[in-house]
């Protein structure tokens, strides 16, 4: 129990985490020291290629990013080292394929993370980009990916849930990619009190027009949805939605979505993807775990879309600024 509130104390704070590392690869081995080759950089500054379709005569946003991110955050070390060529290539594909097809309106990316979908909305799309990050670390990261080439998203410090008010954030000590709000009594150096509201609550107030939405919040999804509920009916948006293995998840999300009258599509293969009657985390690969619900039947031509947008992706590369 100590050696975890430890544990817990020195993840939390990333000059403490840096400092702790760099006086371990000093220790042998047999005391805990580490390889020193394989201790992160405080930052990691590198360049990033953004997918542009070969007949694209837009021109819309810059062709490539330098980006200078926390060494230690899961998603720049993956980028830094491939590229977006290997970051979720099918559920990328996908949603740039529902930029291109769906109204005019705003984008809403929940668990943002450090903006991954968030940027690529924004570089390749006119349309009003919000983050919403309650991790104070991901979220600055994420506003120094929107400063980028000007790329302009706004990131929004709020756990979007099924209540208004404010929520226990649990830090995950291996993985920065799957901090969630818990309910617990049990507090200590793994959480943090973060604000939260209703996506119904806060774009009543933003009186924005959502007409895509991506959910990724490590297993509340359904508080997501449950919370969204009256946005789902008015706007009807196109929505990307994570779905980890989890019966009580899976379950939870089916009787919210069936009265909506959605299309369920696991993110799976090649497109077109095959709709499903029942929501299931293991029908789309460990690397994805994405589903697409959609308001309409896509169309050929949203397929094709699809398509495209994936031959982009696998030209995206990464290399030092």
């Amino acid at each position: 129990m100590v050696q975890d509130q430890l544990r817990a104390f020195v993840h939390r704070y990333p000059i403490v985490r840096f400092a702790t590392r760099q006086i371990r690869v000093h220790l042998p081995r047999r005391f805990g020291g580490l390889d020193p080759s394989r201790v992160p950089p405080w930052n990691r500054r590198f360049r990033l290629d953004l997918p542009r379709p070969a007949d694209d005569r837009r021109r819309v946003g810059p062709d490539t990013l330098t980006l200078q991110l926390p060494g230690d955050l899961t998603v720049p070390r993956r980028l830094a080292a491939s590229g977006l060529s290997r970051h979720e290539p099918g559920s990328l594909a996908s949603f740039m394929a529902i930029l291109d097809h769906t109204r005019p309106g705003a984008v809403l990316d929940i668990g943002a993370g450090v903006g991954v979908y968030s940027m690529l909305a924004a570089a390749r799309s006119r349309c009003p980009v919000f983050a919403f990050e309650p991790t104070p670390e991901l979220a600055s990261a994420a506003r120094s990916v929107s400063a980028s080439a000007d790329l302009g998203f706004s990131v929004v410090d709020l756990a979007l849930s099924n209540h208004n008010g404010t929520g226990h954030l649990r830090r995950a000590l291996h993985n920065d990619m799957c901090n969630r709000l818990v309910r617990t009594a049990r507090l200590g150096f793994a959480h943090i009190t973060v604000r939260t509201a209703t996506l119904s609550r806060w774009n009543e107030t933003a009186a924005t027009y959502p007409t895509v939405v991506k959910i990724d919040t490590a297993g509340t999804e359904p508080d997501v949805v449950a919370g969204g509920l009256e946005v789902l009916r008015r706007y009807r948006p196109w929505v990307m939605t994570k779905v980890r293995p989890d019966r009580g998840v899976e379950e939870r999300l089916m009787a919210l979505l069936d009265p909506l009258e959605y299309r369920w599509f696991p993110i799976s293969g090649a497109p077109p993807y095959e709709a499903r009657t029942e929501i299931s985390g293991r029908a789309s690969p460990a690397w994805e775990r994405m589903w697409m619900l959609a308001p309409e039947e896509p169309s050929s031509g949203f397929w094709d879309s699809v398509t495209v947008w994936r031959e982009a992706l696998e030209r995206c590369r990464s290399g030092p600024a």
